[in-house]
């Protein structure tokens, strides 16, 4: 099977795996990370077929949808790789980016290095922030029925991955606590300078927010 075969299976297997997920998490998401992956891989040397792979089955399975296990999703990816012929060396590098790629707190360090991951990371972090990362923030949570914003409880920027993954803070929190810290965590040229725009915008946002909230505007 060629690689372009691969591919289009990949995405009619995720689309639907992900008919019925969260707003954030969904079939758009993936598309929008596929295709800033592709974007940045223009810029790198990088192993493609591994960077497409890895972008439309990095949240095949996401465990803040499955009880907080890591495992889930990185076997689904590797059952259907297998099914789909994909060689074994690849099969293990999409495998390592999936248990790699997400942010899991401020403390939290790579175990696995590669451009491939890099540039998938990058995609993945610029749906996070910008507009539409501010409209997943509230999409997800609304979804988990928290505050929009209190004013009392302020944001913990050194939390364990535990405490991350249990935090029930406002939706406001997350942007302190994740999404402002994203700019500075890219790792590719591409992904910086996409990344910087957002960070200005999500800025823009917060200081109309605040200003709307103390009845300023």
């Amino acid at each position: 099977m060629n690689n372009t075969d691969i591919i289009s299976k990949t995405i009619a297997f995720v689309k639907k795996q992900l008919e019925n997920a969260e707003g954030g998490h969904d079939w758009f998401h993936i598309e929008r990370v596929y295709k800033n992956a592709l974007l940045i891989a223009k810029e790198e040397v990088c192993n493609l077929q591994v960077v497409q792979l890895s972008a439309l089955l990095h949240d095949i399975a996401d465990s803040k949808f499955h009880g907080g296990d890591e495992s889930v999703g990185p076997k689904v990816a590797r059952t259907f790789l297998e099914s789909q012929n994909v060689t074994e060396d690849v099969i293990i590098h999409v495998i390592e980016i999936i248990s790699n790629i997400s942010f899991k707190g401020g403390n939290f360090e790579k175990k696995f290095k590669s451009i491939e991951l890099d540039i998938v990371q990058d995609a993945d972090r610029l749906d996070a922030i910008g507009a539409i990362g501010i409209a997943r923030a509230f999409n997800y949570g609304g979804f988990k029925n928290r505050a929009l914003y209190n004013p009392e409880i302020v944001p913990n920027t050194n939390m364990t991955i535990e405490e991350y993954k249990k935090s029930q803070a406002p939706t406001l929190n997350h942007f302190y606590e994740k999404l402002l810290l994203l700019k500075d965590k890219m790792n590719t040229s591409t992904g910086k300078k996409i990344a910087k725009e957002r960070h200005r915008f999500m800025e823009s946002f917060l200081a109309q927010f605040y200003a709307e909230w103390d009845g300023e505007k």
